[in-house]
């Protein structure tokens, strides 16, 4: 032990020790001095993630122990600094993709790789299944992807599930060449994409491993231990991050999976008229729906309907809704208003505490006739050459709002090639927009549908969303549901 004031004196060694052995918080608590010494306010070159300086300081005689310890804090400061800001920037993301992709780059930073995957494979096999790069593009994805996991993810097949990313757990291999166990596809592979070390962490979660995530060097090269630790924390944060964001995942893909399975496998063909949908379930599961119903003499059924609320309650309403609605259709679809009438009755005796909009469109495309009524739904969409229109429909409240329900129904006569378009409000309230400016957004994106796609309803749709939605079906915060229903008529 050194010979230095009482009010500084620390075991240096034991210091040291504690590093790396029980973590940089825990460590820098644990040991602390109690004061601050005169020689502790020199200058320091920072450290970012316990990367030692460019410049190495000149040579001189060793330092005094205080500055040796402020060193060392100084390091430990920076460490935590560095992995507040990569904890902060993956706390923030939402989707599991972009969480990917924040923990191959911060891992790349820690471990001082320019290149890297992250691997997401859950064991149980229920999904989702993926892999991100860093520096690579698809087709070296791809190849990488060949490479067995033992290889490099060993560390993810033979983690504890109870255990959490740490310097135990890890795979290094830093000079790929001169093992002579490698595995033949692994080299070949490493000399294709031109790395020639890599380093790797498993993803461990509550219920056990889910991935693993690798750093490739383009060098013989492996992270020193302080990286290791570092990097070994942010793994262990990062790993229950993505444990719930998978999890999200899953619920979303059972809430979509229930809802397409409620809804139509595929559009009726009739005689006259091109139909295509376009349908996008919100992050929580909603109760939009659409419906194409072949009715006797040639005639057609258009449906759109959405349910208030959100999650499974709401799409298992949605689900009876549309099979009474069916029946009813069968039963009296050429009066529109009796149809909805008999839907209304039934809400108020099944469905109390709910409400319900829809629109129910009695086709004859033969004659290019539309008996149309409505239920405090959105109007109609025409498109066609000579004009773009919203057809003029009767206001009415919601089914399930009113005693008794009822409105007269409104005929349209769509001219040889128009297009008119059905659809729910959640298109209208995704673009984030006041109504108004919302309904004339889709009036404008409608009528700007190029001349060479007019023909095709699906062209149409598609064409109509990229426009209204620029930043994509997805890329809104919103948890309405989209439904746009298109039906060409000859």
């Amino acid at each position: 032990m050194l010979d230095i004031p009482s009010h500084v004196r620390v075991h240096v060694d034991p210091l040291i020790a504690a590093q790396n052995d029980m973590g940089v918080c825990d460590a820098i608590e644990r040991n602390a001095p109690g004061g601050k010494p005169a020689d502790m306010s020199a200058p320091n070159v920072p450290k970012v993630a316990g990367i030692d300086p460019v410049v190495p300081p000149p040579a001189q005689t060793p330092a005094p122990a205080g500055a040796v310890i402020q060193d060392r804090l100084a390091g430990w400061v920076s460490d935590l600094t560095t992995l507040h800001e990569l904890t902060e920037r993956l706390v923030s993301t939402r989707a599991l993709d972009e969480a990917l992709h924040a923990v191959v780059r911060a891992g790349a930073t820690l471990v001082g790789a320019r290149r890297g995957l992250v691997v997401l494979e859950p064991a149980d096999g229920l999904g989702p299944t993926s892999t991100v790069g860093l520096g690579l593009a698809h087709a070296e994805l791809g190849h990488i992807e060949t490479v067995p996991r033992r290889a490099y993810g060993a560390a993810s097949e033979g983690a504890r599930e109870d255990a959490a990313p740490g310097p135990d757990l890890f795979v290094s291999s830093p000079d790929l060449f001169r093992e002579e166990d490698l595995d033949p596809l692994h080299r070949e592979v490493a000399t294709r994409l031109g790395y020639a070390a890599c380093y790797a962490l498993p993803l461990t979660g509550p219920s056990g491993t889910f991935g693993s995530a690798v750093w490739l060097y383009d060098e013989p090269a492996e992270p020193v231990e302080r990286r290791r630790h570092l990097a070994g924390l942010y793994l262990r944060y990062a790993a229950e991050h993505l444990a719930r964001l998978v999890e999200l995942e899953r619920a979303h893909a059972r809430v979509a999976t229930l809802t397409e399975e409620l809804l139509p496998s595929r559009l009726p063909r009739v005689s006259g008229v091109q139909m295509a949908v376009r349908h996008r379930t919100g992050p929580l599961g909603g109760g939009d729906w659409y419906d194409a119903l072949p009715l006797p003499e040639g005639a057609l059924g258009l449906v759109v309907g959405s349910v208030t609320g959100t999650g499974p309650g709401a799409t298992a309403a949605m689900g009876r809704l549309r099979a009474s609605l069916r029946a009813y259709a069968v039963i009296e679809g050429e009066d529109p208003v009796a149809v909805l009438s008999d839907l209304e009755l039934l809400m108020r005796l099944t469905e109390p505490a709910r409400s319900a909009t829809a629109l129910l469109a009695y086709c004859e495309p033969a004659k290019r006739k539309i008996v149309l009524s409505g239920a405090g739904h959105c109007p109609p969409l025409i498109v066609g050459e000579r004009r773009t229109e919203y057809a003029e429909t009767t206001l009415s409240a919601p089914l399930g709002m009113l005693s008794c329900w009822e409105a007269p129904s409104v005929d349209i006569s769509p001219e040889p090639g128009e297009t008119v378009l059905l659809y729910t409000e959640g298109l209208l309230r995704r673009t984030g927009d006041p109504m108004d400016r919302a309904f004339a957004r889709l009036h404008a994106a409608a009528a700007g549908v190029p001349k060479a796609v007019r023909e095709d309803p699906g062209a149409i749709a598609d064409h109509i969303l990229r426009t209204v939605l620029p930043d994509g079906l997805d890329a809104v915060e919103s948890a309405a549901d989209i439904v746009l229903l298109a039906a060409r008529f000859s």
